[in-house]
């Protein structure tokens, strides 16, 4: 295989938004080259002997299997790190945390509430710090999907994407992606669950088509992509009726795939709840893309370790 790039050596992947487009399509580039080593079962010890941390203070099915499994599978080793059963639950310093995690580990992810802690460990870390996601912001998530995206329609440039329902941290995360690699983007939510407009302003500023509407059939109507998530997530649980009034019209069936272009590829990061969000029929049907959308998460996160890890 090609030599991995050593200009990203020590980086972090704290949001989307800090990698530059060109950034981006390296780590999209390096991840279909080792998933097809993978498919091969060709070795590709990229990280032979390196140790990555991984912090979980939220349940994990994707994240904590395919980071482990692909820091695993670069010939290195993952180390699983409940909160609870750190100092960090006892009161001691993100700071300090970094700073002594530093000198045992090679990369650290960390999948939390608060964006802040994420940048706050950055701060202070001398390795890699990797965010598997907050609250706000999901970029390997996102990462996955663009990769998906190439991968099932060909292009990225060009491809419209609409993403419907609650505009959170997948949204986010998806929408700067799509503006830093040419995909026009389109969201449409129901009132008081737009994207940030922070978020918004940054994907324009990035150079990207980005829209807001209320109308979910508008979003859909000759799309090439149509994405969506949970509407309650990890911490929403008391909001649960709430949601599912509000957002309601705003799932994925098979009435909206038909509105959408005639290849379009339907995504979802998944774990699904049939019947809100997406429709059974959807997630199985022959334009679903899910679940190369959730395998491309390791390939992806492969790459993205490869290429920061000293």
């Amino acid at each position: 295989m090609a030599a991995v790039s050593e200009s990203l050596k020590g980086r972090h992947f704290t949001k989307v938004a800090t990698w530059s487009s060109d950034e981006l399509r390296t780590a999209l580039d390096l991840a279909d080259e080792l998933k097809e080593l993978q498919r091969r079962r060709e070795e590709h010890r990229l990280l032979p002997g390196r140790t990555l941390g991984m912090i979980f203070q939220k349940p994990s099915t994707r994240t904590r299997v395919s980071f482990e499994v692909g820091i695993a599978q670069l010939g290195g080793t993952g180390l699983y790190l409940a909160a609870s059963d750190l100092q960090l639950g006892r009161g001691e310093t993100l700071r300090d945390t970094a700073t002594v995690l530093s000198r045992y580990l090679d990369a650290l992810m960390i999948r939390t509430f608060a964006q802040d802690d994420v940048e706050e460990l950055a701060r202070h870390a001398s390795i890699p710090v990797i965010n598997g996601l907050t609250d706000s912001a999901h970029p390997c998530q996102a990462l996955a999907d663009v990769m998906t995206i190439r991968e099932r329609l060909g292009r990225l440039e060009g491809a419209r994407v609409a993403y419907l329902g609650d505009g959170n941290n997948v949204c986010a995360s998806l929408m700067v992606a799509c503006a830093k690699l040419d995909l026009p983007f389109v969201a449409a939510t129901p009132p008081g669950y737009e994207p940030a407009d922070e978020v918004v302003r940054i994907a324009r500023e990035a150079g990207g088509q980005v829209d807001v509407v209320g109308d979910p059939r508008e979003a859909a109507a000759g799309a090439d992509v149509l994405y969506t998530d949970v509407w309650t997530s990890m911490g929403q649980e008391d909001e649960r009726e709430r949601r599912l009034r509000d957002l309601t019209g705003y799932g994925i069936d098979e009435g909206l795939v038909r509105l959408a272009g005639e290849n379009a590829i339907v995504l979802h990061c998944l774990p699904a709840h049939y019947g809100e969000e997406i429709t059974e029929g959807v997630l199985y049907g022959p334009q679903s893309a899910v679940w190369d959308q959730a395998e491309n998460r390791l390939h992806s996160q492969k790459a993205l370790m490869a290429l920061v890890i000293e």
